[in-house]
């Protein structure tokens, strides 16, 4: 067992893709992991709960289910999100505010909850999924930029208010990663995000959960505020 072990880590969105992948390396650390999920379960071995994180009591069920069975939550990854990508002339209201709702509020609405028991407790780590399109934009993804940078401002608000109580507030930026929605797209399109990476390649979802555990570690415990890019140096300069 390390020394981080035996923590209680909450990740939204841990069915599958960063979420799933970030669940198995803070269970391979001994940490009691829960996962929240909207439609399909993640794999046998971690406790999850059904949750709609657009919805204000299942994220308040969610949270009171998971301190029942673990404590509280001593570790936020709010990964869980959504995109409906469309040119700005062709996208309606409601696409734009689903996609703000899932990706923006519902962290809001997490980390208000969470927050609960890390100001009890005088600790607690909060880490935000953001991309790298929050801070480059994206043709096509007005909706979804403008979520993943509101994140940035969320955090940093979070680091300031929070940060006398020992709860630090930190955001991953990950560039493409190889998931089931990167693979849902256009091989053409595929390629066109790869060769826009310095690097030349796509990320893989466990070089991303290795972040976000490095930002729950000791070792980043004077990090708060921080936008960690994990981009293959596209977004650099940012």
């Amino acid at each position: 067992m390390s020394e981080t072990s035996g923590r209680v880590v909450l990740i939204t969105g841990g069915s599958r893709g960063i979420g799933l992948a970030t669940a198995l390396r803070f269970a391979a650390l001994g940490d009691r992991v829960a996962v929240t999920y909207n439609s399909s379960p993640p794999p046998d071995g971690f406790f999850a709960v059904k949750c709609d994180v657009t919805n204000t009591a299942d994220v308040d069920a969610a949270f009171t289910a998971v301190e029942q069975h673990f404590g509280p939550v001593e570790i936020l990854v709010s990964n869980a999100g959504m995109t409906k990508d469309m040119l700005l002339l062709r996208m309606s209201e409601t696409d734009f505010s689903d996609v703000i709702d899932a990706n923006l509020t519902a962290a809001y609405r997490v980390a208000k909850r969470a927050s609960q028991g890390m100001l009890k407790a005088r600790r607690g780590r909060m880490i935000f999924v953001s991309s790298v399109v929050g801070m480059l934009g994206s043709a096509g993804q007005a909706n979804y930029s403008a979520a993943k940078s509101g994140l940035i401002g969320l955090a940093r608000s979070i680091a300031r208010e929070l940060g006398s109580r020992s709860i630090t507030a930190n955001v991953v930026a990950p560039g493409p990663v190889a998931t089931d929605m990167l693979a849902a797209l256009p091989e053409d399109r595929v390629a066109s995000l790869t060769s826009a990476v310095p690097l030349g390649r796509l990320a893989s979802p466990e070089e991303i959960a290795g972040t976000i555990a490095f930002l729950a570690s000791p070792d980043a415990a004077y990090i708060t505020g921080a936008i960690i890019p994990v981009d293959g140096g596209l977004g650099m300069g940012h």
